[in-house]
């Protein structure tokens, strides 16, 4: 660790209590890169509050005098074999600060599960210059990139009739159902960039926890009294886009071909304008080993931003 804080900066441990002047930070940074805040004060809560995120030890907060100038996170998942971290600063300096215990916390994480090597993830908008350029200073590389997708509710559109032979379940309310999701979540996910699965609990506890989801918007198609695709949305572009979320679509390899991903879309498409939403919103990995991109191009959504997720290969000694 090499990098020294300027003089009257200070640091410390980030709390609930920080969640306004952390989210101003974020926000005005979002703002220079992209020209809007792409994110809200609820999204921050609840990244302090996932569970499974320590801010005693895997949070940072750096003051100039009494302003925040700096914020960092690590955060591991399942295995912990990829760490996500995050980095918002206004000065290198302080950027590079923050990266340098990032760091050392994450190879610390990695250790405590017996690796030799992890994978440290982090995403950056493609216009973000700054951000890049700390990035390809420190070695990370460009992994893969996301298309943030939208389709704007114009018109309402019909609700769809469900591929034959397929039974939608509405809602994930027991422990059944969620069991299911799971189930197809991690086997239709295995292999794509960035994805580690998580146990049934860990995953359960912080979907349960997260203030912008409830298990009512989950859907399941079932074939033969088996769940084998599923979808989950969020609120978390409410606020600021009243638009519906699809944070995750999947279908089980030997399901696909059927259109139940498109039905799946469909449906959304038409419940969401059906309660005023003005918008659907997803993200696509690009580089996805399924067709996911061309399937959301044929239902009408259009890219609206693009983000790279940078990966840093970390030895642990």
């Amino acid at each position: 660790m090499t990098a020294v804080l300027p003089v009257h900066h200070t640091f410390r441990r980030p709390t609930v209590s920080d969640t306004e002047a952390i989210f101003e930070l974020v926000a005005a940074r979002n703002i220079a890169a992209v020209g809007f805040a792409d994110y809200t004060l609820d999204d921050m809560v609840d990244e302090l509050a996932e569970p499974g995120f320590d801010p005693e030890t895997d949070g940072w907060l750096v003051y100039d005098g009494d302003r925040v100038a700096g914020y960092g996170t690590v955060f591991a998942k399942g295995d912990r074999q990829i760490v996500d971290i995050e980095v918002v600063a206004e000065e290198r300096v302080v950027a590079d600060w923050l990266l340098d215990r990032i760091l050392v916390r994450a190879a610390e994480l990695g250790r405590s599960e017996g690796h030799t090597e992890i994978s440290v993830d982090t995403g950056a908008y493609r216009t973000d210059e700054s951000k890049r350029v700390l990035l390809a200073d420190r070695g990370f590389t460009p992994g893969t990139t996301y298309h943030r997708m939208r389709v704007d509710h114009t018109e309402r559109p019909p609700v769809p009739e469900p591929p034959p032979g397929v039974v939608v379940r509405r809602g994930a309310p027991d422990d059944a159902s969620r069991r299911a999701a799971h189930a197809v979540l991690n086997a239709s996910f295995d292999g794509q960039f960035g994805f580690i699965p998580r146990p049934y609990d860990e995953w359960f506890e912080a979907h349960d926890s997260r203030s912008t989801f409830d298990w009512s918007q989950i859907t399941l198609l079932e074939v033969d009294g088996r769940a084998v695709a599923f979808l989950e949305c969020t609120d978390e572009f409410v606020p600021d886009e009243n638009c519906n979320y699809i944070g995750r679509l999947g279908v089980l390899r030997e399901a696909r071909g059927r259109g139940l991903a498109k039905y799946l879309l469909r449906d959304a498409f038409a419940r969401d304008a059906a309660v005023g939403r003005t918008g659907t919103i997803l993200h696509v990995d690009t580089n996805n080993p399924t067709p996911a991109l061309d399937l959301y191009l044929s239902v009408r959504m259009r890219a609206v931003l693009v983000i790279d997720v940078w990966r840093l290969k970390l030895a642990i000694d």
